[in-house]
C-alpha cells in the first residue's frame, strides 16, 4: 500500500510540475490578452466550437486536434477565417503547440471582431500530456506529435516526439 501511495504522489507532483512549468512558459510570453481554456475543459463535449490550430501545416499534418481547422501562422489571413466563420459570436478555441503562437491569432480575430476565443492552454503538448486523443493528415488516431524543434519538444511529456 505505502509503494501505491508513492507512485501516485511521483505521478501528481510531476504533472504539477509540467503544469507549472508550462504555466511559467507563458507567463513569459504572453500577456494573457485571450483566455485560457484548459485540456480537461475543452475535451467536456460541447457542439458548435470551432477549433483552430495555428502551427504550420507540417505540425498539423503530423497531429492535431479532431476536426480543427488549420489556419498556420506565418501567413495566416484573417479573411480565410471570415468564409469559415462568420458569426462573430461563435464560440473559438485556437491552440498551437504550447499556447504562445495561439495567443497571438487570437488577438488577430478579436482585432477582426470575434467575441468569444479562447486559447488551448499549453496547446496540443498539454493535450497529449493529459492523454487526450490527436490525429493525423488522414484522420487516424496517433501517439505522433510534431513538437516543432528538438528545444520546444521538452514540453511534451507524454507521445512520440516528431520534428526536423
Amino acid at each position: 500500500m505505502k509503494n501505491i501511495f508513492l507512485i501516485l504522489l511521483f505521478f501528481s507532483s510531476t504533472s504539477l510540475f509540467a503544469q507549472k512549468s508550462i504555466d511559467k512558459l507563458l507567463k513569459k510570453y504572453n500577456d494573457n490578452s485571450i483566455p485560457y481554456i484548459s485540456p480537461q475543459e475543452l475535451a467536456e463535449p460541447e457542439n458548435n466550437i470551432f477549433l483552430l490550430d495555428s502551427r504550420e501545416l507540417k505540425e498539423y499534418e503530423t497531429s492535431h486536434l479532431k476536426n480543427a481547422i488549420h489556419v498556420g501562422y506565418n501567413h495566416f489571413k484573417i479573411d480565410s477565417i471570415h468564409k469559415k466563420i462568420p458569426n462573430k459570436n461563435s464560440k473559438i478555441v485556437v491552440y498551437c503547440s504550447v499556447g504562445i503562437r495561439s495567443e497571438s491569432i487570437g488577438d488577430s480575430l478579436k482585432k477582426a471582431g470575434y467575441k468569444n476565443v479562447e486559447n488551448l492552454r499549453g496547446g496540443i503538448f498539454e493535450w497529449k500530456n493529459n492523454n487526450l486523443p490527436v490525429y493525423n493528415k488522414e484522420e487516424k488516431e496517433t501517439d505522433s506529435i510534431h513538437t516543432f524543434n528538438k528545444t520546444w519538444s521538452k514540453w511534451l511529456k507524454k507521445g512520440i516526439k516528431v520534428y526536423e
